[in-house]
């Protein structure tokens, strides 16, 4: 549901109310990404295969681009999504190193 444009609010309390939107909104979006990032370990064999720097590079790059086009700082973007990046390779890497040892990898 779209809220506000952000020269629309008239008070501190509607910026507030729609920062408060747009932060459900990007965790509900961020669930969505965790959801296929724990898909796709269960098609990877080995920690190893949950770095892939030239994919990561590649995600860097495009979300770098949008945020451009969008008028978003693009250090800013880059910043952000490096750190859940980094995040999911270490969720995946602890899934892989899980199964490998027999302790509920798949389906845990």
């Amino acid at each position: 549901m779209s809220g506000r444009k952000p020269h629309e609010c008239k008070d501190m309390a509607e910026v507030r109310a729609e920062i408060d939107r747009i932060d459900v909104a990007l965790v509900d979006l961020i669930a969505d990404r965790f959801g296929y990032v724990d898909r796709a370990w269960q098609f990877k064999t080995n920690p190893g295969e949950a770095h892939v720097p030239w994919r990561i590079q590649q995600v860097i790059d495009k979300v770098k681009a949008r945020a451009k086009e969008r008028g978003l700082p693009p250090e800013l973007t880059e910043a952000l999504w490096r750190q859940m990046i980094g995040w999911f390779v270490q969720y995946e890497e602890e899934k892989l190193r899980r199964q490998l040892e027999g302790n509920g990898g798949r389906g845990a």
